[in-house]
């Protein structure tokens, strides 16, 4: 890995500029895996560890292409659906939570169920399943399809309906406009998700706010970073798969913020060299679901085209670690 030094940026922690010249990496910190991941990815590594092979995951445990092929060449199992599963096998459900439904079929088939949804998810669970019970409208800010969105909105589809960006404000109806609340996925971008908060107070002025925030902190945290980073760099790589929200949003904030370019990478060689092309400085982050081995092998490449100055960019220190499921904790001695 290239050597690394401090330096001083907006935003950034650091405090004095190192005033290297040349081709340079500004490095994201916080950046990779958020506690809620570190918990799944460990959960099904535990399972492993204490069943055997295989174990049953329902969806990918988090969306990253590279843990998702290592945990399945361990032993793991992915599957769309619990009706997958060979009745009374383990079954992991993965970080993004699940509705009510799927857990009363994962008890139908005699499952043994090992739930790693992320905390922060069973909190808006929670707050969905509340406010349902006062009777509110539950404007659920999100992406359409996303596994968060379906569980979410699994606990309440009667009062739920889906916001998926600020364009969809206008098709949104309520039927009492003093019992309207918003709720929010997890991984959505800060920016766009009040921006949808706003214009849907615009329609309904006593829109009321979910009693804590629903973004994942991590998320934020990722973003605020990007934020630093981007307006000193010409282009920012993103370490992270298609499919993971987060991370998407990631290579959003960064042409935001100021990056002439962003580009999403799940390794090292999906890297174009001509993106390289003119370029002296390049940001690096990873979305919440990836390995730090990922962004390692890509400052490794970077530095094969000269780029072996590493200067990080911290904004926040994450110390957050979350229990695991109390099926696959160690046994008290």
């Amino acid at each position: 890995m290239p050597p690394t030094i401090d330096m001083g940026i907006p935003g950034a922690s650091s405090s004095a500029s190192s005033g290297v010249a040349g081709k340079r990496v500004l490095l994201a910190e916080p950046r990779g895996y958020c506690a809620g991941v570190d918990r799944a990815v460990e959960t099904v590594e535990r399972a492993l560890e204490k069943h055997g092979a295989p174990v049953y995951v329902r969806h990918e445990i988090v969306h990253n292409r590279h843990v998702v092929d290592t945990l399945a060449k361990a032993g793991a199992i992915f599957v769309e659906e619990t009706d997958e599963v060979p009745e009374g096998a383990i079954v992991v459900f993965s970080a993004h939570g699940v509705a009510p439904t799927v857990h009363t079929t994962a008890a139908e088939r005699k499952l043994q169920v090992i739930d790693a949804t992320c905390p922060l998810v069973t909190k808006v669970h929670n707050e969905a399943k509340r406010f349902a019970r006062d009777d509110f409208d539950i404007l659920l800010i999100g992406h359409e399809g996303h596994e968060e969105v379906v569980g979410t909105a699994g606990e309440a589809p009667d009062h739920v309906q889906l916001v998926d960006g600020p364009e969809a404000v206008d098709a949104v109806t309520v039927r009492d406009l003093n019992k309207v609340i918003w709720l929010s996925q997890t991984t959505l971008s800060v920016d766009e998700t009040m921006e949808t908060v706003r214009r849907l107070r615009e329609r309904f002025p006593t829109l009321q706010d979910p009693p804590s925030d629903d973004i994942c902190y991590a998320t934020q945290n990722r973003q605020v970073a990007v934020k630093a980073m981007a307006p000193e760099c010409q282009l920012v790589i993103v370490v992270g798969s298609r499919n993971s929200s987060n991370s998407v949003r990631l290579v959003e904030v960064a042409l935001g913020a100021g990056s002439d370019a962003s580009y999403l990478v799940d390794y090292a060689d999906d890297i174009d060299p001509a993106w390289l092309d003119g370029v002296t400085s390049v940001g690096v982050t990873s979305g919440a679901s990836v390995p730090e081995i990922l962004v390692r092998g890509v400052l490794d490449r970077l530095a094969e085209y000269g780029f072996d100055t590493v200067q990080p960019v911290t904004t926040a220190n994450e110390t957050l670690v979350f229990a695991l499921p109390r099926e696959i904790r160690p046994a008290r001695r």
